[in-house]
């Protein structure tokens, strides 16, 4: 049966004393709640992961690295690796941002084995994929984001997609005030839905979440969420604030 999750990413945001008063007011804000089955995650600056971890323990709430080197140790400064972010409180793991690719010049290849070295450690995989305006322009959003899964996931056993997540994004419409209308989100993520079942069967299909990605907030969430292949989102201003956070997480209703 497919999760769902809400995971917010705070990208380059919030100073330690800042972290950990949203993660506070998140505390608060969950506090006596019925999420009615939600996951939630929260993705904090690498150096505020240990101390939003701890201030996170026992609410259910967990914590994510936004970004892991392929290698375990060495010489890669500034680099974290996997195993440092998992002794540092991190259970998951966002790999293939659009911000990742576009800044940072991340490839598929490059993905697949930061995939591969989060697995080993016994992170969950956050898997972003998306295509730019000018793809979605030219109609080649299916096929972007259909060989980004294939070029870096498709190498994975069946059994190692308990432990991944896809998320979408629409890179045209993070930070920009655009959205996909929930109909675009719906009949992408089936696409993706369609692509994992042709390699692995309906088994993994049925278990493998899918979250949306782009300028999901407070006031589209619902509607979002009520689409039957969209299993949640991947949350990036709406999460800077806990009451916006804690509302789009309301969007999923028993």
């Amino acid at each position: 049966m497919r999760r769902k999750i809400v995971a917010g990413n705070w990208k380059m945001n919030k100073t330690l004393p800042e972290s950990l008063e949203l993660a506070e007011n998140l505390k608060k804000e969950l506090e006596g709640q019925c999420l009615c089955g939600v996951e939630v995650v929260v993705a904090p600056v690498f150096t505020n992961v240990y101390a939003v971890a701890e201030a996170l323990k026992g609410t259910g709430v967990a914590v994510a690295v936004q970004n892991i080197h392929q290698m375990k140790s060495g010489a890669y400064t500034g680099e974290v690796s996997a195993p440092i972010a998992k002794s540092a409180g991190a259970t998951k793991v966002i790999l293939g941002h659009s911000e990742r690719r576009q800044y940072f010049g991340e490839t598929d290849a490059l993905l697949a084995e930061k995939t591969d070295a989060a697995l080993a450690e016994g992170l969950e995989v956050i898997f972003c994929i998306g295509e730019v305006l000018e793809e979605r322009k030219a109609g080649k959003h299916f096929e972007v984001v259909e060989e980004q899964v294939k070029n870096a996931l498709f190498h994975l056993p069946a059994e190692a997609w308990k432990n991944i997540v896809l998320a979408y994004e629409p890179v045209w419409a993070i930070g920009t005030g655009e959205t996909a209308t929930p109909e675009q989100a719906e009949e992408i993520h089936a696409h993706i839905r369609a692509v994992v079942a042709e390699k692995y069967g309906k088994e993994v299909d049925e278990e493998v979440s899918i979250l949306y990605g782009g300028s999901c907030n407070p006031k589209n969430a619902k509607e979002i969420f009520a689409k039957p292949n969209v299993d949640g989102g991947l949350i990036g201003g709406a999460s800077l604030k806990a009451a916006d956070f804690k509302a789009v997480i309301d969007g999923f209703k028993c």
